[in-house]
């Protein structure tokens, strides 16, 4: 099992937001990535959304990273630990851009970069982008295809309906091989195919932990699946939010301090494929106990589910 360390003041969703998190600056975000790889998390995820229409505003917040620009300052500001999205909106960027950025940080950071693709779900931020919503899914699969084509092939060619390029060259290129870490996020039937054809991993958001199994077997039953390793990551702090950021109860995953309830829950986890755990942030006062509560996760739960 690997462990993300959740970065406080990412977003501000209204359901899972604590109003400590109001007051960590960008330059205690590095000092806290710097943390969580001293105390032994293995990653760092980083959401993104680009504007927040008005009417979404009250439950979503409209505070969020590019998650490609801060992939970069996370990268820089440590040495060892990953760092992931969770997710990138890929129809709302050039694929040409997309690929160069992400190939450059994990060039730069020595091969530490991971990221999680996903269509959008805010129709209105599309609409700003002047990017067609109901068209985001087949974007998605032109644009993949073309950033693993640019990070794998010597010389690239595309030809699609949505981006088409031809004999071109883009270095440098990612230093894992064939290329960085896939991820898909999503819980529809076509996000679970873009899965299995393009990604190593998978990261639900609707889907409860009792169906992961079935949807696994989806993405590996896929004629396009490689059969290679294949990473479920589960968001502690996803089950309190529902669809457009509503909040939603979810005893089963809520915030714990008690150690014996989080261990049984990550091996329940485990059992239902998940191999990578973002925990939730608990209710706290302060950064400081936020802290102690990363190290005690680290030193008391961790140890006990391995």
């Amino acid at each position: 099992m690997r462990y993300v360390f959740p970065m406080p003041h990412t977003h501000r969703i209204a359901a899972i937001f604590q109003p400590w998190e109001d007051k960590v600056t960008g330059p205690e975000q590095a000092l806290l990535a710097r943390r969580a790889e001293t105390l032994g998390y293995d990653m760092l995820r980083i959401p993104e959304h680009h504007v927040i229409p008005r009417e979404n505003f009250e439950l979503s917040g409209a505070h969020y990273f590019h998650a490609t620009a801060a992939q970069g300052y996370y990268a820089g500001a440590t040495e060892r630990i990953r760092i992931g999205t969770g997710v990138t909106l890929l129809p709302l960027q050039h694929p040409i851009l997309m690929a160069k950025g992400l190939a450059t940080i994990d060039w730069l950071s020595g091969g530490r970069i991971e990221v999680t693709f996903g269509v959008g779900w805010l129709e209105r931020e599309f609409e700003a982008m002047n990017v067609p919503f109901h068209e985001r899914g087949k974007i998605a699969d032109e644009y993949i295809a073309a950033i693993i084509a640019l990070w794998t092939s010597d010389e690239a060619t595309y030809e699609g309906k949505y981006v088409s390029f031809r004999d071109v060259v883009l270095e440098p290129k990612p230093v894992q091989k064939p290329h960085l870490p896939i991820s898909m996020g999503g819980d529809s039937d076509a996000a679970l195919k873009r899965a299995a054809r393009y990604a190593s991993g998978w990261t639900p958001f609707l889907t409860a932990p009792e169906d992961y199994p079935a949807r696994i077997d989806f993405i590996k039953s896929q004629p396009t699946f490689s059969g290679g390793p294949f990473d479920v990551l589960h968001l502690m702090s996803g089950r309190a939010i529902g669809e457009g950021h509503v909040a939603r109860s979810d005893e089963a995953t809520r915030p714990t301090a008690d150690r014996d309830k989080l261990v049984d829950r990550i091996g329940y986890l485990r059992q239902q494929g998940v191999t990578i755990f973002n925990f939730a942030i608990p209710e706290v006062a302060s950064i400081d106990a936020y802290l102690d509560y990363a190290q005690w996760f680290i030193e008391e739960v961790k140890p006990r589910v391995g």
